[in-house]
């Protein structure tokens, strides 16, 4: 039980740890300090020791949201030490990541490596690898780091090897050809994607996704099948009228990209890409408006 002596007001916490109400409230929200039930509960002792840890780890020029991807993978592999974490664990820089110091050996939890600091400047270098991990582990992984820009690559490295691992596996190929995409790799999301087709051939999303990126890589009329499919499979899918309406305009096909125009706004006429699609209704309603010949008599 939480004695008296033992009650924090968050008041209280916000002046002994020295951080801010914003600051408290952004830890709170990534859940890596637990937030009282009710205004009534008061903070403990063991709140306030793990609050410390997290202002003196961001204090170390790492993020809340980067401390928070290591907790998570260290939850994963020490989950005996993952209560304990902060204040047993040490927390240091490792270029753009973070690494864990473990039993005297300095560990990148999120790849799971092995680091050795040759100097002590804090510069570590990557040696060996931990023991296998299993799909769920990389996928895990891999939606730890994929929000994060500038973890980009170890979410597609983590993808990759789920991919190889289950080839029939749609989800992760799916996200893998989108990490691809969003890096600007469109070749290598176009055959991500082209894999998901073959996968599931009755999945809409696969085919849109590959229609989409065909039709940056230059290939409307392949863009244009994809599109089809992937509504012949679902009528309803407004971002693939959408798409296709703009791919018609492409071969010159106006009469289909009208249609695809119109069914685009009645299914999302909210969007903001509605007013777009209107726009363009306008357009080629007028540009098909004749003109009677005026005689001069």
């Amino acid at each position: 039980m939480t004695t008296a002596l033992q009650q924090f007001s968050r008041n209280d916490v916000l002046r002994i740890v020295g951080i801010t109400t914003a600051q408290l409230s952004y830890w709170e929200r990534l859940r890596l300090v637990n937030a009282p039930e009710t205004r009534e509960r008061p903070y403990s002792f063991s709140d306030l020791v793990r609050l410390r840890a997290v202002k003196q780890i961001t204090g170390q020029h790492i993020s809340a949201r980067r401390l928070l991807v290591a907790l998570q993978a260290v939850q994963r592999q020490f989950p005996a030490e993952a209560q304990t974490a902060l204040t047993e664990l040490r927390f240091v820089p490792a270029g753009r990541r973070v690494a864990v110091e473990y039993q005297g050996t300095r560990i990148e939890p999120v790849s799971g490596q092995l680091l050795l600091d040759f100097d002590g400047t804090g510069q570590a270098a990557r040696v060996s690898a931990m023991p296998e991990r299993s799909m769920e582990d990389w996928l895990a992984m891999a939606l730890d780091c994929e929000g994060d820009p500038g973890m980009r690559k170890q979410a597609i490295q983590a993808y990759r090897n789920i991919v190889e691992k289950a080839p029939q596996w749609l989800e992760p190929r799916l996200n893998l050809g989108t990490l691809y995409y969003e890096e600007g790799d469109w070749q290598a999301a176009a055959a991500e994607f082209r894999r998901a087709v073959e996968i599931a051939p009755g999945n809409p999303l696969a085919h849109f996704n590959l229609g989409s990126v065909l039709d940056d890589l230059g290939q409307p009329e392949a863009a244009a099948h994809y599109f089809d499919e992937a509504l012949t499979l679902a009528p309803g899918f407004a971002d693939a009228h959408y798409n296709l309406a703009r791919v018609c305009e492409k071969l010159g096909a106006f009469t289909r990209a009208r249609s695809h125009w119109r069914r685009y706004v009645e299914l999302d006429p909210s969007s903001s890409w509605a007013d777009y699609a209107r726009k363009r209704l306008a357009e080629l309603d007028k540009s098909t408006v004749s003109v009677t010949p005026i005689s001069v008599s």
